[in-house]
């Protein structure tokens, strides 16, 4: 069959970008319902894209390998092992990896292979009106935070904020992958005990910054990407939210900057809720000339007398809850649990 040209751009996303971009502009007003994609059964097909850094043939063997242990099919993207410099492909053919799973009808949910960097370059590129016809699971961490909001906010689509086709698929994980994505559960998450299936693993801390529950829209990720895209009209309307943040190889003097743009860009002036998970690798190289973490989290959150915690399982680390962006949700700092207030995934 051939498919008209019109047709063929529309897939890859170009058709529609230079009449988007007034959509775009409007993004953080997004109005139309909010909608939930469809949950996963065992033997269902797996879309595998690479948005952002590039990986091996070697890596994609031990995904493949997990993919089935976990029971799942896999489709590959076109330009899965395409290499550019530091990225997997150039951004059009990234993005129309994307813009194909999700025309797919074999494809019932997409896993994004890594993070890294890229995919802040291929969000004009990405068709969100043919995103929004087609609502499916896409999940992913780190870099992957961009397109997780970017698809939030101008498709109207839950997107997941949890592993990578490369990470450590550990019991932890997979445990949260299965009752949320698999069973539709509306779960509580709460750090627990190390259980021994990662090596020197040691129990998560939660520290309150500031006690009490909150409600809203559970919106973020990584805190470098997202800081990125302040000034975009990718990012959604954070009246309300409860923000969730990780960090990886940052000094602290660098995510007290960070978060002092989300405050001069009056994002956490908007919150209802705080949670940082883990910022791995962060200590300052000169601890005695630095401000701890905690002291730097303290004076940009505690002023805004909403509940807010360290030390969630988000981020850099084995054990990942997945994070549902976009869903309400009910956060306790005293305690550091957040509680879906209902099935992020609707039932086929």
């Amino acid at each position: 069959m051939i498919f008209p040209r019109r047709q063929i751009l529309q897939v890859l996303g170009l058709a529609t970008l230079t009449s988007q971009l007034p959509k775009i502009a409007q993004a953080n007003s997004f109005s139309q319902p909010i909608l939930k994609p469809h949950s996963l059964k065992i033997g269902d097909t797996i879309g595998l894209v690479n948005p952002a850094s590039f990986i091996t043939s070697a890596d994609l063997e031990e995904v493949k390998e997990t993919l089935t242990d976990i029971g799942l099919k896999y489709k590959l993207g076109a330009h899965i092992l395409d290499r550019y410099g530091y990225l997997a492909g150039k951004d059009i053919d990234r993005a129309a990896d994307i813009n194909a799973m999700f025309v797919d009808p074999s494809v019932k949910a997409i896993l994004t292979l890594r993070g890294g960097w890229g995919c802040n370059r291929i969000l004009p590129l990405l068709n969100y009106q043919l995103i929004r016809k087609n609502p499916k699971i896409i999940i992913g961490y780190s870099d992957i935070t961009s397109l997780l909001l970017a698809i939030y906010s101008l498709s109207g689509i839950i997107t997941f904020h949890g592993p990578v086709a490369t990470s450590t698929w550990n019991q932890f994980t997979k445990d949260y992958v299965q009752r949320i994505l698999f069973n539709g559960e509306a779960v509580t998450m709460q750090n627990s005990v190390n259980t021994g299936e990662n090596i020197n693993a040691k129990p998560i801390q939660i520290e309150t910054i500031t006690p009490g529950k909150a409600r809203g829209k559970l919106i973020g990720g990584n805190l470098s990407v997202l800081s990125a895209m302040v000034g975009s009209a990718y990012l959604p309307n954070w009246q309300g939210s409860i923000l969730f943040l990780e960090e990886i190889g940052e000094e602290v003097y660098r995510v007290d900057r960070m978060l002092t743009q989300l405050k001069l860009a009056g994002i956490l002036d908007r919150i209802s809720g705080f949670i940082f998970g883990q910022c791995t690798r962060c200590d300052p190289e000169k601890p005695e000339q630095s401000l701890t973490l905690m002291q730097v989290l303290q004076d940009h959150i505690q002023p805004l007398k909403i509940p807010a915690w360290y030390g969630a399982a988000i981020g850099h680390i084995p054990n990942k809850f997945t994070l549902p962006i976009g869903l309400e949700v009910e956060i306790d700092a005293n305690n550091g649990s957040i509680q879906m207030l209902e099935s992020a995934t609707e039932s086929k």
